[in-house]
């Protein structure tokens, strides 16, 4: 993504945030581990799997800035408060809970030579 985003230019990632599976699975997964996960999803009554990668906050922090990228932001967002309209009963089940990660990284501007 480095190589081909622009001098200047803004990446914006969403990952599922670190602290999720540590803190709901028994027994707790390693959080210092990398690893892999699969889930079932079910999208319009089909189910299929999903695979994620747990990883700690700092793997993910060290890969964007090992790739030259410049960390803008790491925010934890919270749900739209329109979405309790549409999602009542699960509305504030997901404004308590960790949920997701989001990085805005920047690369560096091209320096004129």
């Amino acid at each position: 993504m480095r190589r081909v985003l622009r001098p200047g230019g803004r990446l914006i990632a969403s990952v599922q945030h670190p602290f999720v599976d540590y803190l709901i699975q028994d027994p707790r997964p390693n959080y210092l581990a990398t690893t892999s996960c699969t889930d079932e999803g079910t999208f319009n009554g089909e189910s299929f799997p999903m695979t994620f990668w747990r990883r700690p906050l700092h793997a993910m922090t060290d890969a964007f800035t090992t790739a030259g990228f410049r960390l803008a932001v790491i925010g934890e967002p919270q749900p739209d408060p329109a979405a309790r309209e549409l999602f009542p009963d699960d509305f504030d089940d997901c404004v308590n809970k960790l949920s997701f990660l989001c990085f805005v990284v920047e690369a560096p501007p091209s320096i004129a030579g």
